[in-house]
């Protein structure tokens, strides 16, 4: 299993998109590139990611998730059989999540050619000699967006067929040599329910999963907009149960608020990967303000079971603002490294 320093730097998953890239996808969903035009374009993507990430001193980076032209799109629900695209809710007006996609359950929900994880991974491994997070949206959070029709009685009931489909495409990646799985279930934090029935989709969707296991809990991002009272307290103690080594919390777009957590998180035996630059704010951090943010960590945590992050993925931020962004989160991490002697 894949093991990581103390102090560890990674990231949440999306990376922001170059200009270039907004105006490719504009001509990918308008069919004005052949398929091998898009290819080059999301490899290219991809390459642009990975080097930044790595230019920036991450230690443990993603692809970017520049191949899903969003949280969820082209990544996941294009490669699901049984829906019905729905216009969404609202088209004018200031953006905000009332105006993401929407499906409806017309037949069995299927995934007969994999949700694409393989293959993402398989590029990104040759194009890297840094670790590897590979991320995926949880069941309940895919299942958001779909209405369950006259097929299924409710989100439930989706997220349970949902999270057998991702459980498959989870088995072929760590098959192609993938170390370290996420699972992005922002929904969770979002719709404070019954944890146990969180608890279970997820043990059923990481069934026979060996390798590092993460879970990211986050309140919404779309258009840098949360959607939800920001707060995990309602998830705890329950969600320590959880079956994975590590979970990742947004705590610096909040004032590092719950910071206490960190110690709850480290007593159960995990670690703590903790935002702490805002991927929604373009205040640019400082290195010493990242390293303050850490300090505060450390006071509740030790450095072998935190990992330094931001707070999201920065698919909503601009590329300029990332790149600084990821830039003063290693800084700040290097300084409080070298003041514990670390490095």
């Amino acid at each position: 299993m894949l093991t990581l320093k103390p102090l560890s730097t990674s990231v949440i998953g999306s990376y922001a998109w170059p200009s270039w890239y907004v105006w490719a996808e504009e001509a990918i969903r308008r069919g004005d590139f052949g398929a091998k035009d898009i290819e080059e374009t999301f490899n290219d993507a991809v390459d642009l990611a990975l080097r930044e990430q790595e230019e920036a001193g991450i230690d443990i980076v993603s692809d970017g998730e520049m191949r899903r032209l969003g949280f969820f799109t082209a990544g996941f629900y294009g490669r699901l059989q049984g829906l019905r695209e729905l216009p969404p809710e609202r088209r004018l007006g200031i953006p905000g999540h009332d105006q993401r996609e929407r499906y409806e359950a017309v037949s069995p929900i299927t995934a007969p050619n994999g949700l694409g994880l393989v293959a993402e991974f398989v590029y990104a491994r040759e194009r890297t000699i840094k670790p590897i997070k590979v991320t995926c949206p949880g069941p309940f959070t895919l299942a958001g967006r779909i209405l369950p029709g006259s097929v299924y009685r409710d989100r439930v009931e989706i997220a349970y067929i949902l999270a057998e489909i991702i459980n498959a495409e989870l088995r072929a990646v760590v098959q192609a040599g993938a170390e370290f799985i996420q699972i992005d279930e922002p929904s969770m934090a979002v719709h404070v329910g019954d944890p146990r029935t969180f608890l279970d989709l997820l043990s059923r969707t990481l069934r026979g999963i060996s390798v590092r296991k993460g879970l990211h809990l986050c309140f919404g991002n779309f258009m840098g907009r949360p959607v939800a009272r920001r707060q995990y307290r309602p998830l705890f103690p329950a969600i320590l149960d959880a079956e994975v080594d590590e979970l990742a919390l947004e705590f610096a777009n909040r004032e590092m608020s719950e910071v206490e957590i960190a110690r709850e998180v480290m007593l159960a035996g995990k670690t703590l990967a903790a935002g702490v630059v805002d991927v929604k704010n373009y205040y640019i951090e400082s290195p010493e303000d990242v390293a303050e943010r850490i300090r505060m960590l450390l006071t509740y945590i030790s450095p072998q079971h935190l990992v330094i992050v931001p707070d999201c993925g920065f698919s909503q931020t601009a590329r300029w603002a990332a790149r600084a962004k990821l830039r003063a989160m290693v800084a700040g991490t290097h300084i409080v490294r070298r003041e514990l002697g670390l490095e």
